[in-house]
């Protein structure tokens, strides 16, 4: 079984506004809607969970009753890791494969989810990225360049990411919401698999916003 976790636990405090980006209405549909019709129609998925505070749900629900595959809630954690793990702790125990996705990712194809599931038949962890295409530099201090980094050996990661799911939860086991709190990417832990798409953006500013009114218009 395929599970899909689908993070709808953030506040979208960078875009303003009272409500969470990912519940904003574009065109018919809510961003998290739009989202979630992607995984609904990809045939490697069997069941999605949504990571969504206790106030939102009822309205979740409201506007998703054609997603069959929706299966329960989970809460929203500290972290975004640890969302994933309360997403993880509600999966089916047949699970076999999980795939992370934010709800404010609208964009994402078909062929990325497929490509992340079909992934997992080589790979522990798979996740689509881009090549870097701006200069990078480092800084030990945050105030002079310490050296440049070389952009075609970088790369930018994205959503979904896809992991073997006993194995991945397992590493979990005994970390506390701390440890938690300081993974700053879910795929710390995979091979990054180097399949990506520009069009899939993550909803974070205004600016994000108005270019996907746009764009469904």
């Amino acid at each position: 079984m395929n599970t899909a976790i689908i993070l709808a636990g953030g506040t979208g405090t960078r875009l303003g506004g009272n409500t969470p980006k990912q519940f904003l209405k574009v065109g018919n549909k809510l961003i998290i809607t739009y989202c979630l019709d992607k995984f609904e129609a990809n045939q490697l998925i069997d069941e999605i969970v949504i990571v969504a505070a206790e106030e939102w749900r009822v309205f979740i629900l409201k506007n998703i009753p054609h997603v069959s595959k929706f299966k329960c809630f989970a809460p929203p954690g500290s972290s975004r890791q640890h969302s994933i793990v309360n997403g993880m702790r509600v999966a089916s125990p047949q699970t076999e494969k999980i795939i992370i996705h934010d709800a404010a990712r609208p964009n994402v194809s078909d062929d990325t989810i497929t490509q992340c599931i079909i992934g997992l038949g080589e790979y522990d962890g798979v996740m689509p990225v881009l090549p870097v295409k701006d200069t990078i530099y480092y800084s030990e201090t945050g105030e002079q360049i310490t050296s440049l980094l070389n952009r075609n050996q970088l790369f930018a990661g994205q959503a979904p990411e896809s992991f073997l799911f006993n194995k991945y939860l397992a590493i979990h086991n005994g970390m506390t919401e701390k440890q938690l709190s300081l993974v700053r990417g879910s795929s710390e832990i995979a091979y990054r698999h180097g399949y990506g798409d520009e069009h899939n953006y993550k909803i974070a500013t205004m600016a994000d916003l108005e270019k996907y009114k746009l764009e469904d218009e």
